[in-house]
């Protein structure tokens, strides 16, 4: 069932928590179930009780940040689960609950957490070199702890007494994507009573990360100017919508081509842009897709929002957008001292495919 199996062990022993994957898959329709094994030694419990929670939070801010009273995240949704004592629940025991379950051995306790459909998939910051600490983003936790009680914040709960392990939740292309986009300019100039008509499109919908994205050019150049440059852009826009004013672009991607169109010529051609977060290392506050521990990651995905979604509950909304630049030299009577902007804009929608299995 699983060839590789996570494991956290609480810093007092008594906790040991097993999932078989970290990667849960938003269907549109339905998300992955978080399927999971406990093991749990009941010496030493007192009136304690043995929780596991599943918590999706937006992290803002360093985690020492609390000690002074500051609080660094903010729980987009959370559940918990009485699993000691026994408090009735009974999920319905799975393949993969049966292979944690050999693992954990008979101090084992199964448990299943159903994320809904509205939640964020995971989204992360990238830090800059200097910053510590986990980074900021949207992120799921899986929980177990010893308490009294599920969420009383009264109650001081110690770092041993708990084990956790980060998860993501993730979102693949669907499998019926449409055509892609199309944007055109027709650009008049002084001086010169013709126009520059420029047309820029995509031939599908969705990209992968990773892959070439080839953009087609149709620039009519009617007047008796020259297009002395062509520039492509991709700017990803972040929008913590937790927060009303906090909206961001960062460039991820710009390059210059060095086609040039004389006056009254035309010109047809598609150029190709790869946008690579390899290329952006340095980038604080960029978005990235959610990073587990050590592990590299891409580009976050845009986010798909349904109809009737609750924007707030996202926690951070990610889109791209691909800009086409013409860059046009002053002619005729003005000697070619002037320069002017003819610029259209496309909706790129960057996702990952879905795997053949």
């Amino acid at each position: 069932m699983t060839d590789k199996v996570f494991k956290k062990t609480s810093g007092n022993g008594q906790l040991t928590l097993y999932l078989g994957k970290r990667d849960y898959v938003d269907h549109v329709d339905s998300v992955d179930a978080v399927e999971g094994v406990l093991k749990i030694d009941p010496a030493d419990l007192g009136d304690r009780k043995v929780w596991i929670q599943l918590a999706c939070a937006f992290r803002y801010g360093r985690e020492d940040l609390d000690v002074i009273g500051l609080s660094f995240r903010k729980d987009i949704w959370i559940q918990h689960i009485q699993l000691y004592p026994d408090a009735g629940h009974k999920p319905t025991l799975t393949e993969m609950h049966n292979t944690l379950l050999q693992k954990a051995g008979e101090q084992g306790h199964a448990f299943t957490f159903n994320i809904p459909t509205n939640l964020p998939c995971s989204v992360t910051l990238q830090p800059g070199p200097d910053d510590k600490g986990k980074a900021c983003g949207v992120d799921f936790e899986v929980k177990a702890y010893l308490a009294k009680s599920a969420d009383d914040p009264d109650e001081k709960i110690d770092k041993k007494d708990t084990c956790r392990l980060v998860i993501r939740k993730i979102q693949f292309a669907p499998d019926n994507t449409g055509s892609g986009q199309k944007a055109e300019l027709c650009k008049s100039f002084m001086m010169s009573d013709k126009p520059v008509f420029l047309e820029a499109s995509l031939d599908k919908e969705i990209y992968y990360h990773g892959d070439s994205i080839p953009v087609t050019l149709k620039i009519k150049n009617e007047t008796n100017k020259v297009v002395k440059k062509i520039k492509v852009t991709v700017d990803q826009t972040t929008d913590v919508v937790l927060y009303s004013a906090d909206k961001y672009t960062k460039n991820v991607l710009c390059e210059e081509f060095g086609e040039t169109v004389e006056g009254n010529a035309t010109f047809d051609k598609t150029l190709s842009i790869t946008p690579l977060l390899a290329n952006n290392k340095e980038k604080r506050g960029l978005a990235l897709d959610g990073r587990l521990k050590d592990e590299d990651t891409n580009l976050a995905s845009t986010t798909i929002i349904r109809s009737g979604m609750d924007k707030e509950m996202l926690g951070i909304l990610v889109s791209y957008k691909i800009k086409v630049n013409l860059m046009v030299s002053g002619g005729g009577l003005l000697g070619g001292l002037t320069a002017s902007d003819v610029t259209v804009e496309l909706p790129l929608t960057l996702m990952h495919p879905k795997p053949k299995d």
